[in-house]
């Protein structure tokens, strides 16, 4: 019960952030919105869904590597398919794909599913690693972008007391603390246990960046890590000239990229918070929102149909080639 409730929690924050975005859409502009996704250039989808198969191709034989220290050495495409049926796993439940990739190697490999769970805490970290060092470098090259989106955030507040929504923004936020104070005597005998798992997924975190040092080929794994990201990155760039209004440089591919990668992590497959972030950062960088949402929403769309093809290839696939093997 408590699993349908945490997945239900995620598609309900997907949910509101697809009705937020397009709230923010003014009436006037829903017309520009529809064309602009009418008149998309689809056939960038063909690239894209190349550059992206060749980056999961790329983490499954990373994975691979992260598990030579264990003595396991799975069959590449075995692991790739693995990869694949993960990420569709992901888009249903968020996190599932993980444990079901290890599951799958364990069934058609000899290798025990227990033992390379830890590998994907090492993949994870350098993941979060990679995408701590996008943000650095959206933040070098787009610094004013940034600072003009931090005052926004500042001073909207200032702008919201000064309006006629006051009264109601007051009410939201004797909810919201109302809410918490609940939530914290209900749960406070639970915040012990809370506070130690926090230490032991940061303590997993820090383990598996300490395993790359048992790697034997080091620079083969930072290659894949960095062609992997780079591949992400040239793929968002790619997919700014989607639709018509949206074409920009590299630099703001690479904010594009750090914003819509949180999206894609707080909602299954980023289904409404991808689009959003998307659309938020290209206004800032001179877009008009309605035009970056809509190119937002072409490219999570993309992405959404490149897993779910590929995905359900391999669960096809992989059966039939173990199969024949056997």
């Amino acid at each position: 019960m408590g699993k349908l409730l945490k997945i239900a929690f995620f598609f309900l924050i997907g949910i509101v952030l697809i009705w937020w975005s397009l709230h923010q859409i003014p009436p006037q502009e829903w017309d520009k919105f529809k064309l602009s996704l009418q008149h998309s250039r689809f056939w960038i989808i063909i690239p894209v869904f190349f550059i992206l198969g060749l980056a999961h191709f790329l983490r499954a034989l990373r994975w691979r590597l992260i598990m030579e220290p264990l003595g396991y050495r799975p069959g590449i495409l075995n692991t790739f398919l693995a990869v694949l049926i993960g990420y569709l796993a992901n888009l249903a439940i968020p996190r599932l794909g993980e444990v079901l990739k290890c599951t799958l190697l364990s069934k058609y490999e000899k290798v025990p599913a227990d033992k390379i769970v830890g590998t994907i805490v090492a993949e994870r970290a350098f993941d979060v690693f990679c995408l701590g060092l996008v943000f650095l470098l959206a933040l070098t090259l787009q610094f004013t972008v940034i600072q003009t989106g931090w005052h926004q955030l500042h001073t909207a507040p200032v702008a919201a007391t000064s309006s006629n929504h006051t009264p109601f923004l007051l009410e939201i936020i004797a909810g919201v603390l109302v809410l918490i104070a609940i939530l914290f005597f209900v749960f406070k005998n639970k915040l012990e246990k809370i506070i130690a798992s926090i230490k032991n997924i940061f303590w997993g975190v820090w383990a598996g960046i300490r395993s790359a040092t048992q790697l034997k080929k080091h620079n083969l794994f930072f290659f894949y890590s960095f062609s992997i990201w780079f591949l992400y990155l040239f793929a968002t760039y790619i997919g700014l000239y989607g639709t018509a209004g949206t074409e920009s440089s590299f630099a703001t591919a690479i904010s594009c990229l750090a914003y819509a990668s949180i999206g894609m992590i707080i909602t299954p497959g980023g289904i409404g918070a991808y689009a959003y972030f998307m659309a938020k950062v290209l206004e800032l960088n001179g877009i008009d929102y309605t035009l970056g949402l809509a190119n937002g929403t072409l490219q999570w769309f993309s992405q959404f149909i490149i897993v779910l093809v590929l995905g359900g290839l391999s669960l096809l696939i992989l059966p039939i080639v173990n199969k024949q093997t056997k």
